[in-house]
């Protein structure tokens, strides 16, 4: 009866990750897929496998960290992530993953390896992941993955999500970290709201990640049925499951899911393994120019995040980096406290300072805020060589102007691979 209950509740939810916008078409009559008790799973298609390139790498490093104050806060410092891609064989991979400490099957195929390989070509923007995962969000995954007893191999399902990026947004409206949809997110008790998205925010966007995967866990015993149901829906891999005639196991029944959940789990392998084998790949971690350790206070008044930073003396991006889930950088106030994270060492600031910060530039906190129209549907242009932003511009009959809005760009300056959002 419980299954049944939280079949109906799930089967509800839209799919809380994006629709990958990029393909990777690999044919093969026989992919062996090798679980940890040596069990052959042949797959006898052609295998149409879909990469979510949108948010796992290669991508320009500004558009995955958007507006990122990360390239001032980390460093890469090892020479060799400049050496070139790094591959290993089949024997290998499989070693290091079956030594990986893990309760989630590490299965490996040809799917999973050229998934690995394509982190592989991207040290930097792995290196920055590891930079950021590693200092901050990774501890706050496992902490919420531990409240609930889940596989702490989960903690790098947002590395596949949102390359660790707080304000990702999905084209088709997924957010956070965890990239959740509005209605998900209010089912697990995430206040969407006109000035707040708790769907941007580590803390609770992560406990309720960990509940949904929990629920999902429950409908299915079976982690990598969980994880493709966390990308496409209940109702998807519900289906998938009657077409091959009652298959439980995600590489039988993976002809028959989305295009895009089918690269989702792989992904998930793949994540596990370079974030833990990467120093064989000529990558290091970016290192972080200042301390991390943060503390929570609870607020009760309007306060632009601007009035706080400058009375306490706490960098302005920083303090938006960690407190991402404020829309306008207003935190609300009034009807009820919202937290503020600030620096360990700020702990107290707010509450011996919180006069003299109301009391400075009141207007940031009161000012109205000024909506602009929806921009229409998006699409997503991979700059080629010879391309130049005016000339896609002409192409695509949009001002110079707004493709440097829409994709956060400071110049007309662009980069073969660079992918451009476009809207029409």
């Amino acid at each position: 009866m419980m299954k049944k209950i939280l079949y109906i509740i799930l089967s509800s939810l839209l799919s809380i990750n994006a629709i990958a916008q990029d393909s990777l078409f690999i044919e093969s009559d026989s992919i062996l897929a090798i679980s940890d008790s040596t069990l052959l799973y042949q797959i006898d298609t052609t295998i149409d496998f879909q990469l979510n390139a949108q948010y796992i790498t290669p991508l320009p490093l500004d558009t995955i960290l958007h507006d990122y104050f990360i390239e001032k806060a980390f460093q890469i410092n090892c020479e060799r992530t400049d050496s070139g891609a790094v591959y290993y064989s089949d024997s290998v991979y499989i070693a290091r993953l079956q030594s990986l400490p893990h309760v989630i099957e590490m299965t490996y195929n040809k799917i999973v390896k050229s998934c690995i390989e394509r982190y592989a070509r991207c040290p930097k923007d792995v290196g920055y992941m590891l930079g950021i995962g590693n200092t901050y969000y990774f501890p706050l995954f496992e902490e919420a993955l531990e409240r609930h007893n889940l596989p702490l191999e989960l903690k790098y399902l947002p590395v596949i999500e949102s390359a660790l990026n707080a304000k990702a947004k999905s084209p088709v409206g997924a957010m956070g970290l965890w990239q959740f949809m509005v209605g998900t997110g209010k089912i697990y008790g995430l206040e969407v709201n006109s000035m707040v998205d708790e769907r941007r925010d580590p803390r609770k966007a992560s406990d309720a990640a960990a509940r949904f995967l929990a629920d999902l866990y429950k409908l299915y015993g079976d982690w990598h049925l969980v994880i493709a149901a966390y990308n496409c829906g209940p109702g998807n891999v519900a289906k998938a499951i009657r077409i091959s005639n009652g298959k439980r196991n995600f590489w039988e029944i993976y002809p028959y899911l989305p295009r895009e959940t089918r690269s989702y789990v792989p992904l998930f392998i793949a994540a596990n393994y370079i974030m833990n084998f990467y120093e064989h790949h000529n990558m290091c971690p970016a290192t972080p120019l200042f301390n991390y350790a943060t503390d929570t206070v609870m607020i009760s008044d309007r306060v632009h995040l601007q009035q706080i930073a400058e009375k306490v003396n706490i960098p302005l991006d920083e303090l938006k980096f960690l407190n991402p889930q404020y829309r306008y950088d207003i935190i609300p106030g009034n009807i009820k406290p919202y937290p503020l994270v600030v620096p360990f060492e700020h702990i107290n600031s707010y509450a011996l300072n919180r006069d003299s910060i109301l009391a400075h530039k009141p207007e940031l906190a009161k000012r109205e805020i000024k909506f602009e129209p929806s921009e229409g549907e998006v699409v997503y242009y991979k700059v080629k060589s010879g391309d130049t932003l005016g000339g896609i511009a002409k192409k695509y009959k949009v001002s110079v102007k707004n493709l440097q809005k829409w994709n956060k760009l400071s110049s007309t300056t662009i980069h073969i691979g660079q992918k451009l959002r476009i809207y029409k």
